[in-house]
């Protein structure tokens, strides 16, 4: 058994758990990603910094860009994560609903969350006029979350779900809408 498998067994297998241990690692694991967020965020300006990079854009530029991209990435992420909590869980996988969630903004993409966290970075970006956050840092943390959606989560999701994730997997995209599906 690899690495990932065994990664997949112990989040299928806190998922499936006490409540009591699903309740501590979503707050350890909610800090930890939020961290891990801040993280790509200030390396990226520190980046800009060390390296004399140029702005990206100028005012107001990068407020009328940066703006609309928060907005709509916090209400993205704030849907989602009020979608999880009316199905009695967390977007935490250690600390998931029971149920797939498949209402709202989930009949359309898979990880509308995510997609709003990656708005919010490419809306800090341009505020700050990041030239490294935009190229380099966010599209390298969506990387890293694809990463370990199709290698830990998709496959924890279709051990607990079976069939019916796999059937939504095919219907819904992971990032943004199909167009036929709007």
């Amino acid at each position: 058994m690899n690495l990932t498998e065994k990664l997949v067994n112990l989040v299928h297998k806190i998922a499936t758990g006490d409540i009591k241990t699903k309740i501590l690692l979503t707050l350890v694991v909610g800090i930890l990603y939020l961290s891990l967020v801040a993280g790509f965020v200030l390396v990226a300006f520190i980046v800009d910094n060390v390296f004399y990079f140029p702005s990206l854009v100028s005012f107001p530029w990068g407020l009328v860009v940066a703006i609309p991209l928060f907005m709509l990435g916090f209400v993205l992420m704030l849907l989602s994560i009020l979608y999880f909590i009316k199905a009695k869980g967390t977007p935490v996988p250690f600390n998931p609903p029971q149920t797939l969630v498949e209402i709202g903004l989930y009949r359309y993409i898979r990880n509308p969350m995510l997609t709003g966290i990656f708005l919010q970075m490419f809306g800090i970006g341009f505020y700050f006029h990041s030239i490294s956050s935009v190229f380099i840092f966010t599209p390298l943390f969506i990387l890293l979350n694809y990463w370990e959606l199709k290698n830990i989560e998709e496959p924890e999701l279709e051990k607990r779900f079976g069939q019916e994730y796999r059937d939504y997997k095919k219907r819904t995209s992971m990032f943004f809408p199909k167009i036929n599906r709007l």
